[in-house]
């Protein structure tokens, strides 16, 4: 099996959501050993890629704590890799069959992948305790705008936040935010200010249940965010959406959106290989 360390959603060495994507020679090893590998690896997910045609890929995504069934950063990580490996080429339209369901990737200036349908899941979020969980210290007015749970694969809950630098001073107790994201069933909390500077908005995403303080860059999360705006009214379809994240944890990352007339998603962005190597096991 081949290893690959990737930084997604830049094009700079050290920048964006490193992740782990590993090139099976066949089948899927076991899960235990899957497991096993991204525990080593220690990235937030890394990616078990099984070829299965010219443009058709098994992938499935594991982080150091579990399975899960998709990750964005380590999608376009995975298909960044394949293209410039030589196994794809520009203008190449994909498959890739994950456990959200079968999804198209497109090969270009940007990786971009098609998300699952986006929907918004029918659960009450307290605000009260949202907000004493991920503000850590005393925050200005919250924007009056509804705190939703959303999925387009993944459900994360999306948390408006009135400025950037409110953003920023977020401090969420991890273990309280794991019990919550524990009783909601969701992944964790995708915070985000609106803004007027070049991008739609500023984001933060924060994952503990799954061993995820926080990610420098996620794919699904930002397509749910994008759903979430649509729904709200505040973009409309057909646009395009540029997300900034990971500024606090100096690795900022460019997460770009498509929001097509149907009402289906696109993620995308670059991706930079780092390192690469052979897992003797």
């Amino acid at each position: 099996m081949k290893y690959f360390i990737v930084d997604a959603f830049t094009s700079e060495p050290f920048g964006g959501n490193p992740a782990g994507v590993v090139l099976l020679g066949g089948s899927f090893p076991s899960e235990r050993l899957m497991q096993q590998v991204a525990a080593e690896l220690r990235y937030s997910e890394t990616a078990f890629v099984q070829q299965n045609g010219p443009a058709e890929f098994t992938v499935r995504y594991f982080t150091p704590a579990g399975e899960v069934d998709l990750c964005g950063h380590a999608t376009i990580a995975t298909f960044g890799t394949l293209c410039q490996k030589g196994i794809l080429q520009d203008g190449d339209v994909c498959m890739n069959h994950t456990l959200a369901g079968d999804l198209k990737v497109k090969i270009g200036e940007l990786v971009m992948m098609q998300m699952a349908t986006p929907r918004v899941i029918d659960k009450q979020v307290d605000a009260e305790r949202l907000h004493h969980i991920m503000a850590g210290i005393k925050m200005p007015d919250w924007p009056d705008m509804p705190i939703e749970i959303v999925s387009t694969g993944l459900p994360d809950i999306m948390m408006p936040v009135a400025t950037v630098d409110d953003l920023n001073a977020l401090a969420p107790d991890m273990d309280a935010l794991s019990d919550l994201s524990r009783e909601l069933e969701v992944t964790g909390v995708h915070a985000f200010a609106l803004s007027d500077d070049g991008y739609t908005a500023h984001v933060r995403n924060f994952g503990p249940l799954y061993g995820i303080p926080e990610e420098s860059a996620t794919g699904t999360a930002n397509a749910a965010l994008t759903h979430y705006l649509h729904h709200q009214g505040l973009i409309s379809a057909p646009t395009t959406g540029r997300f900034l994240q990971g500024e606090a944890m100096g690795r900022p990352s460019v997460v770009a959106t498509m929001l097509q007339l149907d009402g289906c998603i696109w993620v995308g962005g670059s991706a930079c290989i780092v390192a690469e190597g052979e897992l003797l096991v």
